[in-house]
């Protein structure tokens, strides 16, 4: 952190020996089922068991962003050098306004496949 003059708040430790970190970054996915406890995912890299990420859902025309825990994930095709994973994900302690977003496509879905 830095304060208004631009100079750090506190020093920095150098780390001797290893300190492992991770960067989040968005990766496109596709999603091929969806429930409002979760849904199933479809990428072109592994998710691990158990990990926590951050999930853009664009609904429609609107967008919502919820925590998910990778409940499972297995290789689902192998196309010459191409592997598609797909991945169950659990929403975790969705917002009020995700919970409400996911539920209204949901049902928009059951509407126009339901018989006029």
């Amino acid at each position: 952190m830095t304060t208004a003059d631009g100079k750090r708040d506190g020093g920095r430790i150098e780390i001797l020996g290893e300190l492992h970190g991770e960067v989040m970054i968005f990766q496109p996915l596709s999603i091929k089922e969806i429930s409002p406890g979760g849904c199933l995912v479809e990428t072109a890299f592994p998710l691990h068991l158990d990990s926590l990420h951050d999930v853009r859902l664009t609904l429609g025309d609107r967008s919502v962003v919820v925590k998910c825990r990778v409940a499972h994930s297995r290789i689902s095709d192998v196309e010459q050098e191409i592997v598609t994973y797909r991945s169950g994900m659990e929403f975790i302690e969705p917002t009020e306004h995700a919970r409400g977003a996911v539920g209204e496509f949901i049902e928009e879905i059951k509407a126009g496949r339901r018989p006029a």
